[in-house]
């Protein structure tokens, strides 16, 4: 069973260790609120971590949908207590919502992130890009799925319009409802493979893990079609095998996705911007008056979005603003510049002001 799941050679040398303690493997299908639910080759049964793992588990080390960890097992009650997590190969982080800096893992040990987006009010590049630079993080390979495709008359214009923001990560055009690019999507996930899907509330995600499946596994309400309103009734996170032997994993919807740690991805996903930033004459470059500047010049001529540059500070500034919470010297370092720009204003200012009194 555990090689339906994905197990491997090289998980059962990791798992060495954890074997020489008596432990057993198992995968977590389900994270919710309460028991884990995972699968061992003595098949599904609920588990808890045990109070040392809880005490010595470092910040997001906490089992994930879709980790790898070494459990005891008591069979006669189908349950199991969970001692340690295998490294994870690839994992989805995001911040956690609320106050402080904590790591939330969305998703464990994913090969394929699948990027959601419905073709009505849902639809937004912007949102498509800070999902494209968690992916990157990730370690996982993004793939744009646009939902309700048979809702869209221009569908085919759409996806190359979004086509042109992903980097070259593929784009499927799918319709649970008409059945149309399922068939497609399904064989994105090889057996073995292990997919999450990812995308706002009301997207569709449920809809479609039960059209993947051909069966309702998933709960689903419906929503109205025109503005997208409705509630996902996702609430765990749970890894569901398909017919094909390829794993997806669905999640809640996320609106706002905070991003941790994504400067390699975001660096992925605005390749193109960050060539142009590369290209401008002065390393300080603020895009403004400055001679020679790249990206001014791209803005002039069509070949860069606006919204798309300004996409890239608002994420670029979001990270750096997480990362002057953790670190006293990237803060003093920030306060520093803006305290000598604001020195510069000033003296500009007193210049031009004498030089109107002159006048």
């Amino acid at each position: 069973m555990l090689e339906t799941y994905g197990w491997s050679e090289t998980l059962r040398r990791q798992f060495q260790s954890f074997a020489a303690e008596g432990l057993t493997p198992g995968r977590v299908i389900i994270h919710q609120r309460g028991p884990y639910r995972i699968v061992t080759e003595a098949g599904e049964m609920a588990a808890e971590m045990s109070g040392r793992f809880v005490r010595e588990a470092e910040m997001g080390g906490f089992p994930a949908a879709g980790d790898w960890v070494a459990v005891s097992v008591r069979l006669p009650e189908r349950a199991a207590t969970i001692h340690g997590v295998l490294p994870r190969r690839t994992a989805f982080i995001r911040k956690a919502a609320g106050r402080g800096r904590m790591a939330q893992v969305v998703a464990a040990n994913v090969d394929i992130a699948f990027l959601a987006l419905s073709l009505n009010d849902d639809l937004n590049p912007r949102r498509l890009e800070r999902y494209l630079a968690a992916a990157h993080e990730s370690g996982a390979r993004p793939e744009i799925v646009l939902t309700k495709a048979d809702l869209a008359p221009d569908a085919a214009r759409i996806a190359a319009e979004i086509g042109a923001v992903t980097g070259g990560a593929p784009v499927h055009l799918v319709s649970s409802r008409a059945g149309t690019g399922l068939e497609t999507l399904r064989a994105a996930i090889k057996a073995g493979e292990t997919a999450v899907l990812l995308g706002s509330s009301g997207v569709g995600k449920s809809t479609l893990v039960n059209a993947l499946v051909g069966e309702a596994r998933m709960a689903t309400r419906a929503i109205r079609e025109d503005d997208d309103k409705g509630r996902h009734t996702t609430t765990h996170r749970e890894l569901v095998l398909l017919p094909g032997g390829g794993l997806l994993l669905d999640t809640p919807g996320m609106r706002e996705l905070a991003l941790w740690e994504a400067d390699d991805g975001l660096s992925q996903t605005f390749e193109d911007v960050e060539a142009l930033v590369a290209a401008c004459r002065f390393s300080d470059c603020t895009h403004g008056n400055e001679p020679g500047c790249a990206v001014r010049a791209a803005l002039e001529s069509g070949e860069l979005d606006a919204a798309r540059l300004e996409s890239f500070g608002k994420l670029k500034g979001e990270l750096a603003h997480e990362q002057r919470k953790e670190d006293p010297l990237a803060r003093a370092a920030h306060k520093k510049l803006w305290a000598g720009r604001t020195k510069a204003n000033r003296a500009r200012y007193r210049a031009r002001d004498a030089e109107h009194d002159g006048d």
